[in-house]
């Protein structure tokens, strides 16, 4: 033992790379901690957003329907999404997709136990499931006004009510993006709860 200086030998300092590897370690598990809140703040706004656009979607068209004389008849016809069940289904939807986010975001710092982790993605995939069939209901009614049905002999409407079309379509868009985004928040959650593999010698 070396007591000439009256101390012990000084520690070797940590090399500088060991450093710099465990600030990426810590930056990388945050960016791994915040993915979840991202997607879910994302879902909220793309499920919010077409909820919003298709609740609000109307359009009026008027239209001569007979000449008396020589003077023309017209009536007006309004488009609006509460005059197809598939749209109503597709506000429902969205709706509820958007409010269960929030709430979860909300209320995220009360839902850390494992239990309340279990149950919060089991409604994820609920509203997940909620979504896409709102959306592709609502896309199939989408198509028929948009190309008509021959066979049926319905025409197309949105040669005349454009807006109307335009606007439903963003909808759609924006609920297709929110279904996306929550089956990224489940496999995320999927595979965070997956058992890990034990690795002789750890």
């Amino acid at each position: 033992m070396d007591v000439e200086h009256g101390g012990s030998k000084k520690q070797p300092s940590p090399p500088v790379g060991a450093n710099s590897a465990s600030t990426l370690l810590q930056l990388r598990d945050r960016l791994v901690a915040a993915q979840p809140v991202v997607l879910r703040a994302s879902a909220v706004l793309a499920t919010a957003v077409a909820a919003a656009v298709m609740a609000l979607n109307v359009q009026s068209y008027t239209a001569v329907v007979a000449i008396v004389g020589t003077r023309p008849l017209t009536q007006t016809f309004t488009a609006k999404f509460r005059d197809t069940p598939a749209f109503v289904y597709f506000v429902i939807a969205n709706a509820i997709a958007g409010v269960y986010n929030l709430a979860v975001l909300v209320l995220r710092r009360l839902l850390r136990r494992r239990t309340a982790g279990l149950v919060v993605h089991m409604l994820d995939m609920v509203i997940m499931a909620l979504l896409a069939t709102g959306a592709s209901t609502a896309a199939s009614m989408a198509e028929l006004g948009k190309n008509g049905n021959l066979h049926a002999r319905w025409n197309p409407i949105c040669d005349k009510f454009s807006s109307f079309c335009s606007r439903g379509g963003i909808a759609l868009v924006s609920s297709f993006i929110g279904v996306a985004f929550m089956l990224a928040l489940n496999l995320l959650t999927a595979a965070s709860n997956a058992p890990r593999p034990n690795v002789a010698g750890q």
